[in-house]
């Protein structure tokens, strides 16, 4: 009998100390999951109270379900068997030899995963191109000095005190160019910046800020050598906004001509039209004209002038000087988009092949961002980079 009693409290015992090695099994798992994904998502080391905080989740979910399930299917006699001294020893030993998995599953997989993806990046994760942080979120700092960018109107003395020295702060793990994205983006929105000309380098750093207005209204979709005037008329029947027009105004015999123009909008007997410069002063706000509609003709000169306007890209031209970077390059090697060049001689080459190559004193007609066209300038000047 003795005997038995014996063998009974062996088993009892293997099964207890199984149970313990197999959770702090699963915890060190656990643990070693947590620790190898921080250290993949945010290039750093997990707090170790993380990753014992993790496994002994898992570790007390299991011992609380099998401990609820056994007193309902199976109710000790004489009270609840967790209450036990016995039953609170096992749990506490099998909660602390968790802990101790849980912390040591995290460091290992932590080195692990730091050789795998920081030391060698082709056969993890490539960062070549990430932003290095040195915590965990990417903090940007805009220098004291902001520029104008040439050929858009400048920004109110005020906004540029309110970015300057200014601090943004932006999640980790963003390359290059997602960076300025955001951080255009974020001026945009939160600065009222039109446009905005940005470097960063791989450290987060801004090397070179420029900012523009924001155009807004009729003005940048007007083409040039036009402007947009409000007078008294009687639109044309079925007319609307873009249509073609003829203006009249009452004469001794009838109407006369007045001018053409574009409709750009009408409410009740206000008319607004984009007409040639020229023909503003033949218009006054007394008279009430008359709208004749015209057939829609092709005008795909001013139909591209108004889209270039209101887009965030902008033309330049760019004269190729002696020694420039890119004279030993073709019209394809040009990081813009080039629709024209101009021969020394004065011809003019539209929508030039890629294969073409560029001499000297050409003149270059290209459409880009203000910060590629930056660039481009350098580059086309004696001994610029071309980047």
């Amino acid at each position: 009998m003795q005997l038995q009693v014996e063998m009974d409290l062996l088993s009892r015992l293997l099964e207890n100390l199984l149970l313990i090695a197999w959770l702090a099994l699963a915890a060190g798992l656990l643990g070693a999951v947590v620790a190898a994904v921080h250290r993949w998502y945010a290039r750093s080391r997990v707090p170790e109270g993380l990753t014992v905080l993790i496994g002994l989740s898992g570790v007390a979910a299991y011992l609380s379900t099998t401990s609820a399930l056994g007193t309902v299917i199976s109710p000790p006699p004489g009270g609840a068997e967790v209450l036990e001294p016995g039953a609170i020893v096992i749990n506490t030993l099998t909660l602390g030899v968790s802990a101790l998995a849980a912390a040591a599953g995290g460091r290992s997989a932590d080195r692990l995963t730091e050789v795998v993806v920081d030391r060698y990046p082709s056969r993890g994760v490539d960062v070549s191109g990430l932003v290095r942080a040195g915590g965990r979120v990417i903090t940007v700092e805009l220098p004291e000095d902001i520029e104008d960018i040439e050929g858009y109107d400048p920004v109110r003395p005020e906004q540029k005190e309110s970015l300057a020295g200014e601090t943004l702060v932006f999640p980790r793990g963003l390359t290059v160019e997602e960076l300025r994205e955001r951080l255009v983006a974020r001026l945009r929105s939160d600065y009222g910046v039109g446009h905005v000309d940005v470097d960063v380098n791989l450290d987060g750093e801004v090397q070179y800020l420029a900012v523009g207005s924001r155009e807004a209204g009729l003005g940048p979709t007007l083409p040039p050598e036009t402007c947009a005037v409000a007078i008294q008329a009687d639109p044309a029947f079925a007319a609307s906004a873009g249509d073609i027009v003829q203006v009249y105004r009452p004469a001794e015999e009838g109407y006369e001509r007045v001018c053409s123009g574009e409709l750009r909008g009408a409410a009740e007997n206000l008319v607004t039209l984009a007409v040639d410069a020229a023909d503003v002063s033949a218009l006054d706000q007394t008279t009430r004209y008359r709208l004749v509609t015209l057939p829609v003709e092709p005008r795909s000169d001013r139909e591209f002038a108004s889209l270039l306007r209101a887009a965030e890209e902008t033309m330049a031209v760019v004269t190729l000087a002696d020694g420039s970077s890119l004279l030993a390059s073709t019209v394809g090697a040009v990081d813009a988009s080039v629709v024209a060049v101009r021969g020394v001689d004065g011809t003019v080459d539209p929508i030039p092949a890629r294969s073409r190559a560029l001499s000297a004193g050409e003149s270059l007609y290209v459409i880009a961002r203000p910060d590629r066209l930056r660039k481009l300038d350098a580059a086309a000047r004696a001994g610029g980079d071309n980047d």
